[in-house]
């Protein structure tokens, strides 16, 4: 029996994740689930997995929960950060960490201290702390294996070679819903706009960072940590099409690439069952359907967030955890209509230029700084 503890479970990822558990049938069982306020589709995942221990964002919503549910099927229900941690903790094979945000550092600092396996679906964890996390995963001999089908094609990618043979690690992007729009119209850009991606659908976060290209630099710096990649070795490649997920060129020339749907499923899928390949039958790639495959270099004055984060991940210290912290900031502003699109990078960039020397210490001390540079995006964006 495998044990899977879902961190995030009413999400994108965490839905999907229960869905691919319950495709590979009983030898997967759920250990705890962990959600924020949706607690009615909580409740549906509780009442069909039985997991051990749940955690909710607040009292009120362990309130909803118990009364939904009654006491006959109610397991621990523990609240806010202490319930994240207390699931991210309790004994399972796998944790998937699909909590948004810098809130997921300290979860899955609790997950590779266990030894268990950290299934990464939060890159913003390794954006503000990978120094640690990797630390913390290699001293406790825990597995960490990508959900993000970029840094998942380039983990299958590297099964072809040595670490020490790896000329390139190429990054796949879409460009976003973007791509072919002209500089000048980015200024009237809604949120509705920025929300309309090509290809996935994902959360509402995730697809704003798709669509300013911030998503595919912190994956840059995700990367960097899971692979201990140099960063001039990272390279980013517009892939319009998706299917084509990311590339690893090797130094004697050969392109390793790993191709599928548009499908998190699989790379979900991967995390769970790594090292064996499981068919569960999901929909499968076409090429002669697709018919072609195209591919340009990014266009860094038209999406400067994607620039902005290469350049922190290259600065390293606390670049990447002002960047990250700055983003979330400036991300929730736009969804609010406070900002404007061209905004967020901009806000970035000023919260980088205050905030950006020095390097962290300790896990507290990135938790502090993060803190710190989102006091600085706000007040900022109150000085409009």
């Amino acid at each position: 029996m495998t044990y899977v503890t879902i961190l995030g479970s009413t999400g994108a990822i965490g839905t999907r994740t229960l869905a691919v558990l319950s495709a590979l049938g009983d030898t997967y069982q759920v250990a705890g689930l962990a959600a924020g306020h949706n607690v009615e589709l909580l409740a549906e995942q509780i009442r069909r997995f039985h997991p051990q221990l749940v955690a909710v964002a607040d009292d009120d919503a362990r309130k909803r929960l118990l009364s939904l549910l009654g006491t006959a099927d109610a397991p621990e229900v523990l609240v806010g950060d202490e319930g994240l941690l207390a699931c991210a903790s309790m004994p399972a094979q796998v944790v998937v960490n699909a909590v948004m945000g810098a809130r997921g550092i300290l979860p899955a600092m609790a997950v590779v201290r266990q030894g268990a396996r950290l299934a990464l679906a939060n890159k913003e964890c390794l954006v503000a702390a990978g120094t640690f996390i990797m630390r913390e995963a290699i001293a406790a001999k825990a597995e960490i294996v990508p959900v993000d089908s970029e840094h998942c094609a380039l983990h299958q990618c590297m099964q072809s070679g040595r670490p020490s043979e790896v000329r390139r690690w190429i990054l796949t992007a879409s460009g976003g819903p973007f791509r072919t729009w002209p500089r000048e119209r980015l200024a009237s850009v809604t949120v509705a706009d920025a929300l309309k991606h090509p290809n996935w659908n994902m959360g509402k976060k995730i697809t704003v960072d798709s669509a300013t290209m911030m998503n595919k630099g912190l994956e840059v710096i995700e990367a960097h940590h899971l692979f201990a990649a140099p960063y001039d070795k990272i390279a980013v490649l517009v892939h319009p099409e998706s299917i084509v997920h990311s590339l690893v060129e090797y130094e004697d020339g050969s392109l390793m690439a790993q191709l599928a749907t548009h499908d998190m499923r699989l790379p979900i899928q991967y995390a769970v069952t790594y090292p064996e390949r499981v068919d569960l039958s999901w929909p499968r790639l076409d090429l002669a359907e697709v018919g072609r495959l195209t591919f340009e270099d990014p266009d860094f004055e038209k999406f400067p967030a994607l620039r902005l984060a290469m350049d922190a991940g290259r600065a390293g210290g606390y670049a990447p955890c002002v960047l990250n912290a700055a983003n979330e900031v400036a991300v929730d502003a736009f969804l609010r209509n406070q900002i404007s699109y061209s905004r967020i990078a901009s806000l970035v960039a000023d919260v980088l230029d205050d905030l950006h020397s020095g390097s962290p210490s300790s896990i507290d001390d990135v938790l502090h700084m993060d803190g710190l540079a989102r006091e600085r995006a706000r007040l900022l964006l109150t000085k409009g």
